[in-house]
């Protein structure tokens, strides 16, 4: 008999299966800690770290590529491949070669996204104003740094800005760029964080040089003097509009209305549009276009096409005979994208905190970030110079007597009491006798001597101005407007963007031709709409409806007016009747909630028809309140089709309903008691959610259930029913208006 296996211990099993205990096990964590522990360092990493630029306009993406271009010599040397340069970004960004690349396309001249490129590109790298033509890849393209970017690396190896270490510490990198210029203002800059964005728009580069010298020398410069708009790549048109100008020059924040530029030729009958507002690309614009002719509502357009090749963007419009081309243009600024906003939104990280600041706040900010970094290299230069005069103040001592230096370095017989001794012989410091002792022995004559020496006046007056300015800020602001100067002169081009101070396209829109005849529109519980005619209505049978589906209203009104269909969501839907095709009673009609496209689960409830938006409504809710409001607060000047808060959320709808006038109302709640009150007796309120008044008082677990208009001769005593004040209960129906029949004695 074979012995028994001995089991083993459940402890052990789970040891030997390499299973962890409690893993599987669901453990509870309060909401909040979750968000700060896990969320938050997510959100902080993006907005500090991603998307939103700092003070030299830049983002760490953008920062770090241009700066490993730089380590790589492409400020002066020849382009390399794309490849390269992508590749060896990634020592410092190791978000993968596809965002990197992607990174430098936008910077590219070819991309043509930026006024001022700072990568000087080769091959196909793709237009920002076109959605379907890609760049191409990086093993195709070559690249170096353009010549602007000379203004951002100057002066980086002198101490002007911190460097910090890569994510794997094996290398350095700067925390910020030494820009002579506001970068940060100059070309344009996008990115969406966690719960923030930014978007800052590009001026023109001798503007903004002007108006940040004009500000260091007097505050209170009247920056539109010198900056009168923002200036965009492609030469769209700039509406401008002061109102939005100082909003977006004082907060940071606003929109301005940008324009696509056009010509009319002539000879070929057709629009050639040649710029277009950088909010948008030209397959939207075309497909918008071509979308409006089949819609009919554009008319004086044969053809469409887009023309974009080597001499840049050109989307071409064929016209109709007879068109007016500035009339049609009017039109597609008013129905298409080439009009539209810029939504400004100047959201920069001032150390490491995100702050929205105006143009003149951010030219301040700026101003203070340069004015540290030529302090910074002022000291680096005024140090360098003072090593430099200590070095030739203990050669100078040597040139006292040479052949004493000569003798003490004969006569020592150990290497390491050279330079002991030399400090003793001379009366020099360490430093100044390695320095002593490092000389060949070539230069160990007069003449080599003296000519060193006489840089020993010139290095002390140097460094006496050097601590002139460091002593002063005025000098040092003195020094960022000569910078500033220089490189609008070297590097200023004139605005691409005109400005158009006075708008003299305006379409006005026509209304279309709407035939108006009789007809009788019919509402069901279930939610179907039917718009049938006169003569339809009189040669039809009966409706055609779902099972346990009825009329709830009908309405005999004209095919010209409008539809207003209030739902259970407190929410109202309109429409025009003409919208609708006329319909049989033989069909079901159209689905309204699917027709007007009304949220899930959502459903209407009652339908009014007007014209003038004259007379007034009214709202009965389960609760037993009914509100009364003018019809005209649903009235909007332009064409919405869904209006919240059309009504209170605070109880459920039983009903609306249109009443021309005051008139005497039915309401009947659960129980059974019905009240008839005057619709004068509730009270008109003048906001569309109001709650109303309290009309019909309902015990507990009683609600309203349905209201009408009340017909004369319903009730044998009408009186039975109506109350003095409101609330009332109402009275239960009697039986001869039950149309029971009494019992009598014979």
């Amino acid at each position: 008999m074979a012995p028994k296996k001995k089991k083993t211990p459940k402890t052990e099993q789970t040891k030997l299966h390499g299973v962890i205990n409690g893993a599987g096990e669901v453990v509870e964590q309060p909401i909040v800690s979750a968000i700060r522990e896990n969320f938050m360092p997510y959100a902080m990493s993006v907005i500090l770290s991603r998307a939103i630029p700092e003070i030299d306009g830049f983002k760490p993406s953008h920062r770090k590529l241009l700066f490993t271009m730089y380590k790589m010599g492409l400020l002066k040397g020849s382009r390399t491949k794309s490849a390269n340069i992508v590749g060896a970004t990634m020592k410092l960004n190791p978000h993968g070669e596809s965002a990197i690349y992607d990174t430098m396309v936008r910077m590219s001249r070819g991309y043509e996204a930026l006024l001022h490129p700072y990568v000087d590109s080769k091959g196909n790298f793709g237009k920002f104003y076109s959605r379907d033509m890609a760049w191409a890849a990086s093993r195709y393209t070559e690249a170096k740094l353009a010549p602007i970017c000379d203004e951002l690396f100057c002066d980086i190896d002198k101490d002007t800005v911190d460097f910090a270490d890569n994510y794997d510490n094996t290398m350095k990198e700067p925390t910020l760029l030494p820009a002579t210029f506001p970068s940060v203002l100059v070309n344009a800059n996008t990115g969406i964080a966690v719960g923030m964005a930014s978007n800052i728009c590009s001026f023109n580069l001798r503007e903004i040089c002007e108006t940040t010298a004009a500000l260091i020398r007097d505050p209170s410069h009247d920056i539109k003097s010198t900056l009168p708009a923002p200036d965009f790549t492609g030469g769209c048109q700039i509406l401008y509009d002061e109102k939005a100008i100082n909003q977006v020059y004082e907060t940071g924040r606003g929109s301005i209305r940008l324009r696509a530029r056009y010509s009319y030729d002539k000879a070929q009958n057709c629009i050639d549009i040649l710029s277009i507002p950088a909010t948008t690309n030209c397959e939207v614009i075309i497909e918008r276009i071509i979308d409006l002719v089949k819609q009919g509502k554009i008319k004086e357009i044969s053809d469409v096409r887009d023309e974009t090749g080597l001499h840049g963007l050109k989307i071409t419009v064929d016209l109709k005979r007879g068109v007016n081309p500035e009339m049609l243009m009017a039109k597609l600024y008013k129905l298409t994208t080439l009009e539209d906003s810029y939504a400004c939104n100047f959201n920069v990280l001032i150390g490491g905190t995100p702050m929205v600041l105006g143009v003149r706040a951010l030219i301040e900010e700026w101003t203070a970030f340069r004015m540290e970094c030529v302090r910074r290299r002022t000291f680096f230069d005024r140090q360098k110079k003072a090593e430099r005069l200590h070095l030739l103040e203990g050669l100078a001592k040597i040139l006292l007597d040479i052949d004493k230096a000569i003798k003490i370095i004969r006569e020592t017989e150990a290497e390491a009491e050279v330079v002991p001794n030399l400090m003793i012989g001379f009366g020099i410091d360490k430093i100044q006798a390695e320095y002593v002792a490092e000389i060949k022995l070539r230069h160990l004559n007069r003449e080599y001597i003296l000519k060193r020496t006489q840089d020993i006046e010139q290095l002390k007056k140097e460094i006496s101005a050097l601590d002139d300015i460091l002593k002063s800020k005025a000098r040092i602001k003195t020094i960022i407007v000569k910078e500033l100067k220089a490189v609008a002169e070297k590097y200023g081009q004139p605005r691409q963007s005109v400005i158009i101070y006075e708008d003299t396209s305006v379409y006005v829109e026509e209304a279309e031709a709407v035939p108006d005849y009789p007809c009788t529109f019919f509402f069901t519980r279930e939610g179907y709409f039917k718009k049938i005619t006169p003569k339809s209505l009189r040669m039809s049978g009966a409706h055609k409806h779902k099972d346990g589906d009825e009329i709830r209203q009908e309405i005999e009104y004209t095919n010209n007016c409008d539809l207003l269909f209030f739902t259970d969501k407190a929410q109202v839907y309109k429409v025009k009747a003409n919208d609708f095709g006329n319909g049989k009673a033989s069909e079901l009609g159209d689905y309204i909630p699917a027709k007007l496209g009304m949220d899930e689960g959502e459903n209407a409830v009652c339908m009014v028809a007007t014209k003038d938006y004259s007379g007034m409504l009214v709202f009965a809710y389960e609760n037993g309140k009914a509100a009364k409001v003018n019809l005209d607060l649903y009235a909007t000047k332009n064409n919405r089709k869904k209006l919240t808060g059309a009504c209170s959320d605070k109880a459920a709808l039983v009903d609306v309903l249109f009443i021309p006038e005051d008139c005497e109302l039915q309401f009947t709640a659960s129980s059974g008691r019905v009240l008839l009150v005057n619709s004068g007796d509730i009270t008109l309120k003048a906001t569309r959610t109001t709650q109303g008044i309290n009309v019909m008082k309902l015990k507990k677990g009683q609600t309203l259930q349905d209201v009408e208009k009340y017909k004369e001769n319903t009730f044998a005593n009408p009186r039975r029913y109506r109350a003095k004040t409101l609330p009332a209960l109402g009275a239960f129906l009697s039986a001869e208006d039950k149309g029971e029949e009494q019992l009598s004695l014979i």
